[in-house]
């Protein structure tokens, strides 16, 4: 069985002070959950998470960051590379969210090349896939999470890919109240896990964790995550309110 991964992607918000409020609140909750049945990460923007990882030390919380440049050091003004964020003490890191992909224009190459460069810095990608509502709605979805997934594992072997979680998230369900049904995120799951199993064998797609991303809240959760392909959830808004968090994570528990 695979272990439920709950990760909350901050965006750009918080503050310095919110930020170790939230994690700290967010700590206490986590001590009255069996720490063996989920994983937790929060990913804040990059000016808070040494202060995040200073916060979660001592608790089961993990943290990532929101991106990354693909090269390790070099005159990149304005990057992040794998190597400092996994020296301030992330584990994971967001690599081809939507906001990456249609506000500042990523193209699949760009991802695949972040998703490689984050595994051999040594942090764990989350790889954000999903369709415009345009695309679901003439029936294009398959083809373009398809050719997400195909692209961003690109000459990755099993055992790099074995460190990758996706995440699905329809564009069209993140921020907008709307959320795919759990049938329609279960569908979607099912065809990734299947174009995973293709590429690499079924033993691998299997063991891969996928996690679904779109308005969750407290109140959906549990029915999102009653569905046999979804292992996680990538959490937005409500992750920034501790007891709504803390409602998705106990929900998720299989």
């Amino acid at each position: 069985m695979r272990k439920p991964f709950i990760a909350g992607n901050w965006k750009m918000n918080m503050d310095s002070q919110s930020s170790v409020e939230l994690i700290e609140a967010l700590a206490e909750g986590l001590d009255k959950i069996d720490r063996e049945k989920v994983d937790v990460a929060v990913i804040p923007p990059f000016v808070y998470l040494a202060a995040a990882v200073k916060a979660a030390r001592s608790s089961s919380v993990a943290v990532g960051a929101q991106d990354m440049y693909f090269e390790p050091k070099g005159a990149f003004t304005g990057e992040i590379s794998s190597y400092m964020l996994k020296d301030i003490g992330c584990t994971y890191v967001l690599c081809g969210h939507s906001e990456r992909r249609h506000v500042i224009g990523e193209s699949d190459e760009l991802i695949n090349k972040k998703i490689s460069a984050a595994i051999s810095g040594g942090l764990l990608p989350i790889f954000c896939v999903g369709e415009l509502l345009e695309e679901r709605e003439s029936g294009k979805m398959t083809a373009v999470v398809e050719r997400q997934i195909r692209a961003g594992f690109a000459g990755l072997n099993a055992a790099k890919a074995a460190a990758v979680t996706v995440a699905y998230e329809p564009v069209w369900a993140i921020g907008t109240g709307k959320t795919a049904t759990p049938e329609q995120a279960q569908e979607v799951h099912s065809f990734i896990r299947k174009i995973l199993a293709e590429i690499y064998d079924e033993t691998l797609a299997n063991q891969m964790r996928i996690q679904y991303g779109g308005s969750v809240k407290a109140d959906n959760a549990e029915q999102i995550m009653a569905k046999e392909d979804i292992d996680g959830l990538l959490v937005g808004g409500a992750s920034l309110k501790p007891a709504e968090f803390l409602g998705i994570i106990k929900g998720s528990i299989k």
